[in-house]
């Protein structure tokens, strides 16, 4: 058995939403060094072009920038225009990572903060997912399926201590959206999984690991937040031929910590 061909990424098409920065970030660059042809998206034109250029550079895949704001419908049906148009062949790997959070206590939480949350983490999740159906179908086999990606989170899984209380819930549905999605899909030769990390470096998580860092490691089995390649190599693994029979499944990426006793 070939290992690296069991595990390989090379020559996949693969779309990472929300890839120039955190997460997105880390999921990109993993694909891009592996060989696979990535398009990132993001709302900052100057820096999703940024990103793209730098990790084009350091090959030996190739990134290219497709900036869109994901809570517009129209920027949606934008994007999926233009890559059907820079990809005819199809897309191997949709990489649903693009999201937003907003923290206020309850008696304060906005209708306005509460609605964009919801629409980015799940509601256009499905939507982006289903106009890229078409797309997805053309490569996909049923030794080879096409692949979408969710990325929950482990607060999809228990309750924040934050007043977070949107971003839970989406990421919630998320997770069974993607149990859903999967049952519909797998027969079209596409795999439907989700990935729910834990503390991550991230813009989302700074102010987080700026005030807790020392607690969230020392609460950690493993006594540390995730790294670039844990994340990446979690959806690598989904994406290569080692992961082609996973489906509907909800991978945790924490280290352990939301299982663990707290200290």
């Amino acid at each position: 058995m070939d290992v690296e061909k069991l595990f390989g990424v090379k020559d996949k098409v693969v779309l990472v939403t929300g890839g120039s920065r955190g997460i997105g970030l880390m999921i990109a660059e993993g694909f891009v060094a592996n060989g696979a042809r990535v398009y990132i998206s993001s709302r900052s034109v100057d820096v999703c072009n940024e990103v793209a250029a730098e990790l084009t550079k350091k090959g030996p895949g190739l990134c290219v920038s497709l900036p869109a704001d994901l809570q517009k419908m129209a920027d949606i049906k934008k994007l999926v225009g233009e890559l059907t148009k820079l990809e005819p062949n199809g897309l191997d790997i949709l990489i649903n990572n693009a999201g937003a959070n907003w923290s206020t206590p309850i008696d304060d939480y906005p209708e306005g903060g509460f609605n964009k949350v919801i629409t980015l983490n799940l509601t256009n999740v499905f939507f982006l997912s289903q106009k890229l159906l078409p797309m997805l179908e053309k490569r996909a086999t049923a030794r080879n399926p096409s692949r979408i990606i969710n990325i929950g989170s482990v607060d999809g899984i228990g309750v924040s201590r934050f007043p977070t209380f949107a971003y839970g819930a989406s990421k919630s549905g998320l997770h069974h959206l993607t149990r859903g999605m999967s049952t519909h899909l797998g027969r079209r030769h596409i795999t439907v999984n989700a990935v729910a990390p834990g503390p991550f470096q991230s813009k989302m998580m700074a102010e987080t690991l700026d005030k807790n860092r020392d607690s969230i490691e020392k609460n950690n089995p493993m006594g540390r937040i995730g790294c670039p390649e844990d994340m990446a190599g979690v959806c690598i693994y989904l994406s290569s031929k080692a992961g082609c029979y996973v489906n509907g499944a909800v991978l945790v990426v924490d280290g352990g910590s939301s299982i663990s006793p707290k200290l």
